[in-house]
């Protein structure tokens, strides 16, 4: 007597999974992923925006006279036509005037009744006169 065993029901082949299946198209490659127009546009902008702030910015800082005051002291370089000014501690070796004295609101050296120098400072519309005597040391 032999047992009858039920039949299987026919399976379907098994892949392991994220392998193709033999003889069947390829799947198609996920699209890029976009960038938002908007996303583009900031951007752009953004970059624009850096670009001016480094041109104008930047000479506005390094060129800005110096906002010097009475008993500061400052290493005056350069043209007499083009003078460099820095301020620097009295104390330092580099330091070759002390402000004594401030003009506001003129370009005019002769303004100075005080010192042995004067140096005229002007940015856009602030503009003020230095007033020097050499720093003693």
């Amino acid at each position: 007597m032999s047992a009858s065993t039920p039949s299987a029901a026919p399976q379907e082949p098994q892949f392991p999974e994220g392998q193709p299946i033999p003889g069947a198209a390829p799947a198609p490659a996920p699209a890029p992923a976009k960038k938002s127009k908007l996303k583009k546009f900031l951007g752009v902008v953004a970059l624009i925006v850096v670009a001016v702030v480094v041109k104008l910015g930047i000479g506005y800082v390094f060129n800005a006279p110096v906002r010097a005051e009475a008993g500061d002291c400052v290493k005056v370089t350069g043209e007499e036509n083009n003078p460099e000014v820095e301020t620097k501690g009295c104390d330092d070796k580099d330091a070759n005037y002390k402000v004594v004295k401030v003009v506001e609101n003129t370009f005019d050296v002769n303004a100075c009744t005080v010192g042995e120098a004067a140096l005229a400072q002007q940015w856009d519309a602030d503009k003020f006169v230095l007033c020097l005597d050499p720093v003693k040391k």
